[in-house]
């Protein structure tokens, strides 16, 4: 049994509580950045700004409070015989405690040129004949399990040391695939990423692009992949309760059901999806395209091929608003050709329509999250499609699958996403791709203006309306936040509609009751409400021709992927469209997302360059879903990775898919053999 100096019984269980069990599983807190002390100077050597380790004696050390600002000032000078270096750290009120006079200290921190010349600002400081990083390059952690950095370094290396890892961590990848990418094995890696040397590539270690991160990342991108390609492999597996006649004369019913012909990127998904449609294992794919590409046609066209082979069908939707619209647009398409009924929280009907879906007689059921309550039953459910899937969770979306036996199954988002992306994320599902948008769509001009300029957009606006045409203006908030600068409906709803003087206007909001948003919808679909003034329930499904200009206030406050769906909302007609974002005071990354939200209206680019800004989990709602739940790959960074992993996830597969279980059963973890416990004592 190992034992580490330190690790009692209730350091133990701290670490425990932490998520980590074991020496092994500690290897996985890895440094935060890595400092550069390979020269170690005396004060009198800096004599610029920058990052420096220096050696000397703390001297004058004095705690000034400043009251007005709540700040504790702990100052003092750095020296040895050759000169002096002034010190200082904010709000550490111990480190004249902790400095007793009488010895040197090795300090490691930034120095800036303050108002009396330069000084070193919040430096580590250990003594000097301690120092375990004096002329090296030093990891830096997170603190962990109420350990500070330089404890968790100090743990970390007495835990890398007692593991032996070059010798004592075996690697579990086959020792070709390493070679074929040139990484170094599992234990290797770690030791270095702990134990980085003097000849190490500060640079690398510190982007997470050394050989050693590369190891790590390749090592949990094959694991993913790996796990998505045997749940692919089991559910083919499965096979369908309920079969499709899928020929040429359903094909050409369905392409004539639209009072307009499909675009060649339409078609295409269509004959993608009912080829899986007429194959015997459960479909199972996700349709992704830019705003207003025509995702739901194809959507409503599958459907029909369903109801004509005598099954049901369910589209599940996040919104009662977005339901709503599916169902009104399933309704004017299909109506006369099938059943429709709309369950949603608030339907009225619901309890009827629900013994009637049971029956068999409703063949489409268009709704939220109420599809997949107890109550709700189809008698043969032969394709569910859900939409705007990154709003779901994966359990809901299975639920949603429970309702039949071995349904179908056809996610929708209006979510661009990178390949990259789709590859991990959605990686059990096939994909098609609507890249075109339908002929006739006029692109839409977009400004960025700060508030300072917001009267002359309403006058603009005045302007335009009075000419026709109709406008949507969308607010962050309800009502003002005592938390977030940013506009409310309450607080300058009423202003909106003084500036736009005689126009007809109304408010819809996720607290507007549901008969009210209907008829509101329908009274601005239909010409009578010239302005909706709104929150983002409008942000998909929304479909007004007659609507030409979008006006967002607090435009910083949005998201790109939100920006760009809620500017969807106009541009539907043949008539020019505007889209005007008002900003008030911009973070560094709210100015870099506006401006590309203002350089394109291309929905893939501005994937790529909402991943670039926000990560993967927002942009896929991967918070709700649970994956990918990656230690150290990042799919921006890393996204090189992710096309090897996948392709040697295949050939693996191929080549031994007996043994694919049970290195996936230690992949993921890692650990080296016996586990090797915390044995505090």
């Amino acid at each position: 049994m190992t034992c580490l100096p330190g690790i009692g019984p209730k350091r133990s269980a701290a670490l425990a509580a932490a998520g980590y069990h074991d020496l092994g599983s500690l290897l996985w807190h890895l440094p935060q950045r890595y400092e550069d002390r390979r020269s170690v100077s005396g004060p009198s050597a800096v004599t610029g700004e920058g990052r420096f380790a220096v050696v000397g004696r703390v001297t004058g050390l004095r705690t000034i409070r400043l009251r007005r600002r709540r700040l504790v000032m702990v100052q003092g000078r750095l020296e040895d015989d050759t000169g002096g270096l002034p010190v200082v750290w904010f709000n550490r009120p111990w480190a004249e405690r902790q400095l007793p006079p009488g010895r040197d200290y090795l300090l490691f921190g930034k120095v800036r040129c303050g108002r009396s010349g330069l000084e070193m600002v919040n430096p580590t400081c250990e003594p000097a004949d301690r120092a375990l990083e004096g002329g090296s390059v030093v990891p830096v952690y997170a603190p962990l399990a109420g350990l500070g950095p330089a404890s968790v370094r100090k743990l970390l290396r007495r835990a890398v040391e007692a593991l032996d890892l070059p010798h004592g961590l075996a690697d579990l990848l086959p020792e070709r695939l390493l070679e074929q990418h040139e990484l170094p094995p599992l234990g290797e890696a770690f030791d270095h990423l702990h134990r980085p040397d003097e000849t190490s590539d500060l640079d690398a270690l510190n982007d997470g692009s050394s050989r050693a991160h590369a190891r790590l990342v390749y090592g949990e991108m094959l694991d993913q992949q790996l796990e998505v390609r045997m749940a692919r492999a089991a559910r083919e597996r499965i096979e369908k309760a309920h079969h499709y006649r899928i020929d040429r004369a359903l094909r050409r019913r369905l392409l004539d059901l639209p009072p307009f012909r499909l675009t060649a990127a339409q078609t295409r998904a269509l004959d993608e999806i009912l080829d899986d449609l007429a194959a015997p294992r459960p479909m199972l794919r996700l349709l992704q395209g830019d705003v207003a590409s025509g995702k739901t046609v194809v959507a409503a066209l599958a459907l029909m091929a369903a109801v004509e082979a005598g099954l049901q069908g369910a589209v599940m939707a996040p919104t009662e608003l977005l339901a709503e619209q599916h169902f009104q647009g399933l309704s004017r398409l299909l109506g006369d050709r099938c059943r429709l009924a709309l369950l949603t929280g608030s339907a009225a009907a619901a309890a009827a329509d629900r013994r009637l879906l049971a029956r068999g007689e409703i063949d489409l059921a268009v709704g939220t999250q109420a599809l997949i309550q107890e109550a709700v039953r189809f008698r043969r459910l032969g394709l569910a499609v859900i939409d705007e899937q990154h709003r779901f969770g994966v359990g809901q979306r299975r639920r949603l699958q429970r309702k039949g036996t071995a349904p179908d199954l056809l996610i929708m988002t209006a979510t661009p996403i990178p390949r990259s992306l789709a590859l991990t994320v959605y990686g059990d599902l096939s994909l098609s791709v609507i890249d075109e948008l339908p002929p006739g769509r006029t692109p839409i001009v977009t400004r960025v203006v700060p508030v300072t300029e917001r009267a002359k957009v309403y006058a603009w606006l005045r302007k335009r309306l009075a000419k026709g045409g109709q406008a949507y203006i969308v607010f962050p908030l309800i009502d003002d936040s005592r938390h977030l600068e940013a506009g409310s409906i309450a607080r300058l709803g009423k202003d909106v509609q003084r500036r736009l003087g005689g126009v007809a206007t109304a408010v819809l909001h996720g607290r507007t009751p549901a008969d009210e948003r209907e008829e509101v919808m329908r009274a601005f679909a239909g010409g009578e409400i010239g302005v909706l003034i709104a929150t983002t329930v409008i942000e998909v499904g929304v479909d007004v021709p007659g609507a030409t200009t979008m006006v967002i206030e607090s435009a910083e406050r949005f998201g790109l992927a939100q920006l760009h769906q809620l500017r969807g909302r106009v541009g539907r007609g043949g008539a020019r469209s505007f889209c005007v974002a008002i900003h008030g005071d911009r973070t560094e990354i709210a100015e870099r997302r506006l401006e590309r939200f203002a350089a394109t209206t291309d929905g893939f680019q501005l994937a790529d360059a909402d991943l670039e800004l926000r990560g993967p989990g927002e942009l896929l709602g991967t918070r709700q879903t649970g994956r990918p739940a990656f230690r150290v790959a990042d799919l921006v960074r890393d996204r090189h990775w992710i096309e090897s992993a996948r392709r040697d996830a295949g050939r693996l597969l191929r080549s031994a898919p007996g043994a694919v279980e049970p290195l996936l059963a230690r992949l993921a973890t890692q650990q080296p053999p016996g586990r090797l416990p915390f044995a505090g004592g």
